[in-house]
């Protein structure tokens, strides 16, 4: 009797730990993730453009009245160029993109990109531009631009 109590109770502990665990892994899986923030200056975002690497996405998260905006920008042909990280067709999953080895992914339908061609901007999985400007060596972003994303992000 006394084994199959124990036998019980062991099992017991199995399955709330295997429950527990795959639990915390969707959940996790799940979330939008969090970047650094970005500076402020006044009104607007600001970028040291000197410290981006071609072809690499530098992200951020703005936070506004309690909720997140992610965002990249990156180098591509000498330009500067800013994304919300979210697309027209998966952002209500709110997991935005990946790198790797110069494509960007979508965390939630794998279609991959190429970072030197996502200025283009076709398909419906391409990231959304957010307007910005280079000045001084700084790639400035309004906050009312971010501001107005708050429902794509």
């Amino acid at each position: 009797m006394k084994t199959t109590s124990l036998y019980i109770k062991t099992s017991v502990r199995r399955l709330l730990y295997i429950f527990l665990l795959v639990v915390s892994s969707l959940v996790a899986c799940s979330q939008q993730p969090l970047y650094p923030e970005p500076a402020l200056n006044g009104s607007e975002v600001v970028i040291d453009a000197e410290k981006l690497r071609s072809e690499s996405p530098a992200f951020f998260t703005f936070r506004y009245h309690g909720k997140k905006i992610n965002f990249f920008v990156l180098k591509v042909h000498e330009r500067v160029l800013s994304f919300l990280d979210v697309c027209t067709s998966c952002y209500p999953s709110k997991r935005g993109y990946r790198t790797d080895n110069g494509y960007l992914t979508c965390r939630t339908c794998d279609v991959r990109y190429s970072l030197s061609d996502i200025e283009k901007g076709l398909g419906g999985c391409y990231p959304i531009s957010v307007e910005g400007r280079l000045q001084d060596g700084k790639y400035l972003i309004p906050v009312s631009v971010l501001e107005k994303a708050i429902d794509k992000s």
